[in-house]
């Protein structure tokens, strides 16, 4: 599992785990029953505290993405319901949609320069 995290990102520690994670579950990489590193193994290999870890895998839970077989073992969902599969997609979504925003305000773009542009990508704002 490839998780990295941006400390120069606004978004916290926590949130890009449980993005990167959701994400690799509603892609398919990590396939229903996969074992997921122990929230002390990935905080070491992360740099992180575990309780920052214990969060994502939480907010993991909670959206049915991942339950845990024991105290130490979290295992991909067995069939995530379609409702926390649209979910976490929308959760994405939003996380890239922050992304984008953010990279174009630190580019100097205002929002209806930020429209535009993110029309343009769809292919909305040509005639």
């Amino acid at each position: 599992m490839n998780i990295t995290i941006d400390t120069s990102s606004p978004v916290p520690p926590f949130e890009q785990i449980r993005a990167g994670i959701a994400e690799l579950i509603t892609l398919g990489v990590l396939e229903a029953e996969t074992p997921l590193p122990s929230v002390r193994q990935l905080a070491t290999d992360l740099g992180l505290a575990p309780g920052t870890v214990q969060r994502a895998y939480t907010e993991l839970r909670t959206a049915g993405l991942v339950s845990a077989r024991s105290r130490q073992r979290v295992v991909v969902a067995a069939a995530p319901h379609p409702i926390a599969v649209v979910g976490a997609r929308h959760r994405e979504l939003t996380t890239a949609a922050r992304r984008y925003v953010e990279r174009c305000r630190r580019l100097g773009a205002d929002d209806v320069e930020i429209r535009r542009a993110l029309l343009d990508s769809l292919g909305a704002g040509t005639s």
